[in-house]
């Protein structure tokens, strides 16, 4: 429970305040990560999750996971640089 609202912090960027009350006591879950962070358990569990990792790869193998969409405004397609001639230049209107 406390690993997931961990997760479920990073994932979702949000304060530790804001964190669901499913993933238990907000403190609990920072203190366990505050902790885990300085003393390399999570280093540890990644090097667990990574023992199965493709021969071939070696040490080098690393998990790289990223979820966010960037997408430009509808607008920003074909936008022009240059003011077009019949706009007044700025502070003369």
């Amino acid at each position: 429970m406390v690993i997931n609202g961990v997760f479920f912090r990073v994932r979702t960027n949000l304060t530790w305040r804001d964190l669901p009350p499913c993933y238990g006591n907000r403190k609990t879950v920072y203190n366990r990560h505050r902790r885990w962070s300085m003393d390399g358990t999570w280093e540890k569990i990644l090097d667990g999750l990574r023992a199965g990792c493709d021969e071939a790869e070696g040490a080098d193998w690393t998990v790289s996971v990223d979820s966010t969409v960037v997408r430009a405004h509808q607008h920003a397609a074909g936008a022009r640089h240059v003011p077009p001639a019949d706009f007044p230049p700025r502070g003369t209107a």
